[in-house]
């Protein structure tokens, strides 16, 4: 029988809550073990993926009171960043805005997400100001030296999102591929989590509104409504965390042929407090729908679904460097979206919690040093035929947002992540 938000959070409290993750409840929907289900109060859900629409508001010092009046422009780490709103004159500080999306001046293919990490991982970041009055300054902070920085998603965790393809003539630049996407229908990509993707098991925002903590790469923070183009049959989410209580591992900059982008996760847990609710955390990956667009006009073109690119495949790209041939041009390395990948003296090496498991490295080396089942997208088009395309990049990180998702679970278990009812409904 279906409880109330209030009757679950309460047993929460009493540390007396079933508390499952997305993937063990999907587990038990596979064996068909319908009691143990219906006695499930909480289940924690997460995704980990390329959210475009991603930025940071920061504040700190860069000089003494007095030595300049407002700052003009700022860059970090070549990055540049919107100055204010607010001006702190003659303060000495800085309020900036920086775009996930944000490109470097100064660094190949490192845009905001790269930047975040950095600042997470407790590394100094270069600080460059033009003042009003025509003035330079430089300066090193760290994390550390800011007394705020927040990360926030203006449009994030979308309900599952949209494999793509490429059937034109042409070879196309696009934020979807890691490299320029081959035409003719020939490879796809996709992003979405499937069946532990929040928005999916809670399609109708019953349980997720403003105020519902959430776990945003790693730290606790809230959910503020829903975001940038969110429709009912494709909600997404707005939120945000501070990004002192932040993990790296969770988040990161992923460098797409159109230049970098920035890597955001999230988990929620969805207390099974409706019918709807009790439906949709059993549903299965073959029963999402993947739409397949056309990268090049956004246009649908066909349908296939998430049991395609996440059932019998592999969540984890393995890497036998005993494999590696020592290729003087190492294809792997010139292309992971991630530089997660390095050629060392005798053969490449792989940075494990750089690596995002996207798959591509799979497609690029010759000698098949690195391998993962990736899945291909079953494809019916309008005319009626199908089309079996091989998938060679996945934006989204299965393995990881398990992870996130275990996370949470430890943490309301334990006590330190406190459930509470949103403050107000939002569609």
């Amino acid at each position: 029988m279906v409880k109330s938000y209030s009757e679950i959070l309460d047993r929460v409290k009493r540390h007396s809550a079933v508390v499952l993750t997305a993937e063990e409840v999907s587990r038990l929907a596979e064996r068909g073990e319908t009691s143990a289900l219906e006695q499930v109060d909480v289940v924690t859900t997460a995704t980990r993926a390329v959210m475009s629409g991603t930025y940071a508001v920061l504040s700190f010092p860069v000089a003494g009171p007095g030595e300049f009046l407002r700052a003009k422009k700022v860059f970090i780490n070549g990055i540049e960043a919107n100055v204010g709103p607010c001006p702190n004159e003659n303060l000495g500080v800085l309020d900036v805005v920086i775009f996930g999306t944000a490109h470097s001046r100064s660094r190949p293919n490192y845009g905001g997400g790269h930047l975040f990490r950095e600042l997470v991982e407790g590394k100094k970041v270069q600080v460059e100001v033009e003042t009003d009055a025509g003035k330079a300054l430089q300066a090193e902070v760290g994390l550390e030296d800011m007394p705020h920085a927040r990360l926030f998603g203006s449009r994030h965790a979308f309900k599952n999102y949209s494999a793509f393809i490429n059937p034109s003539e042409r070879s196309v630049r696009t934020i979807f591929h890691a490299r320029e996407f081959e035409p003719g229908c020939r490879e796809a990509t996709f992003s979405g989590c499937g069946q532990i993707n929040p928005l999916k098991n809670d399609p109708l925002l019953e349980t997720i509104g403003m105020g519902t903590r959430i776990l945003l790469n790693g730290a606790e923070g809230f959910v503020l409504g829903t975001g940038t183009r969110s429709t009912p049959e494709r909600p997404n989410l707005s939120g945000f965390a501070d990004m002192h209580q932040m993990l790296p591992e969770y988040m990161g900059g992923f460098v797409t042929s159109a230049g970098p982008e920035c890597i955001v996760s999230w988990a929620v847990p969805i207390p099974v407090a409706s019918e709807t609710v009790l439906q949709e955390i059993v549903r299965q990956d073959s029963q999402i729908p993947l739409p397949v667009m056309d990268v090049v006009t956004r246009n649908a073109i066909g349908k296939s679904d998430y049991g395609c690119v996440w059932r019998d495949v592999d969540l984890e790209v393995e890497f036998d460097a005993g494999e590696c041939r020592g290729c003087t041009c190492c294809q792997v390395e010139m292309t992971c979206p991630m530089k997660a990948v390095r050629f060392g003296e005798r053969s490449a090496k792989r940075d494990e919690m750089l690596c995002f498991h996207c798959g591509l490295c799979v497609t690029q080396c010759p000698s098949a040093a690195f391998r993962c089942r990736l899945g291909s997208i079953q494809l019916k088009t309008p005319s009626g035929d199908d089309r079996c395309i091989p998938v060679v990049l996945r934006q989204s990180d299965r393995l990881r947002a398990i992870k996130l998702a275990e996370e949470l679970k430890r943490r309301i278990l334990e006590g330190s992540f406190k459930m509470a009812q949103p403050l107000e409904r939002i569609s």
